[in-house]
């Protein structure tokens, strides 16, 4: 339809809610009403979520893009939130969807205490709940990071050591495919990360990009932790899987550590590997 020469956009349908937790909630969406006239498609819609204010009650925006979801994070928990979904044509008409009202979840058990222990290294705190209660160790932050990659990112050796004990899955991976072995590594954190070598992780394994532990800490620039991994195996021309680039070539590329890059040539860095798309570290 069309009104003073604009086309009117249909009314949408309520979002569809996905996945609740205490602290997050997915919301979906899509149009499947043709829309009409000057040529316009449902790609062209611009989408809004807007979210009503719990004690002043009008609605807010939260999210403004052409996506078809979202996740509202930083949520309180056993909460009602409610949320409608502004639909946005490229001249300027809109529509409002129905409002869908979700709650989230209980807090699980002991997870703030947890996480909260975590960030100021109770030791004692975690160990005591573990011992006394049937706590889910890899229950997740608001970041989606498990207590034993809070504790590798932040050095916590000892903590790491005891979240293993207690059953943390040492291979879990974050959103972006890091375990906790390439975070400490990144951060620089040997002791921490001799411990989670002796517990069983790998230097093997890759994030979602391809690269590996040995990339990463040659992109934080500790020599003592290169040193150490090269001398229990690692394996100084590993690739990632999307560019090739070995950690020399990532070196090279990026922060340009002349220290680094001698101690990876030293440990026998081959120094003309080409990447895929045939540049050598040199180039």
């Amino acid at each position: 339809m069309e009104e003073n020469g604009q086309v009117e956009v249909p009314k949408p349908n309520l979002p569809v809610v996905g996945k609740v937790t205490h602290h997050i909630i997915e919301l979906y969406w899509n149009m499947h009403h043709p829309l009409q006239g000057n040529g316009v498609s449902n790609r062209d819609l611009c989408f809004s979520i807007e979210e009503e204010d719990i004690k002043t009650h009008p609605y807010g925006n939260i999210y403004i893009g052409y996506a078809k979801q979202h996740v509202v994070t930083s949520l309180d928990a056993s909460t009602v939130y409610r949320f409608r979904l502004k639909v946005i044509s490229p001249t300027g008409c809109y529509a409002y969807s129905p409002i869908v009202t979700v709650s989230t979840t209980r807090e699980g058990d002991c997870t703030e205490h947890l996480h909260r222990s975590m960030n100021v290294q109770k030791n004692f705190t975690v160990t005591s709940y573990y011992s006394s209660r049937n706590v889910k160790v890899d229950i997740l932050d608001e970041l989606g990071f498990p207590p034993l990659m809070v504790a590798a990112q932040k050095g916590y050796q000892r903590m790491v050591e005891i979240l293993i004990i207690f059953g943390a899955d040492i291979n879990k991976k974050n959103g972006s495919g890091k375990d906790s072995l390439m975070l400490a590594c990144f951060a620089g954190h040997l002791d921490v990360v001799k411990c989670l070598r002796r517990f069983g992780a790998t230097w093997e394994s890759r994030d979602n990009g391809g690269s590996s532990a040995l990339h990463w800490a040659a992109d934080g620039e500790h020599l003592s932790v290169i040193e150490w991994m090269i001398k229990d195996g690692c394996k100084v021309d590993i690739t990632d899987g999307h560019s090739l680039w070995t950690p020399l070539m990532r070196v090279a590329a990026l922060n340009g550590n002349t220290e680094v890059a001698s101690v990876l040539i030293k440990a026998g860095a081959n120094v003309n590997l080409q990447d895929r798309m045939g540049k050598t570290p040199l180039m």
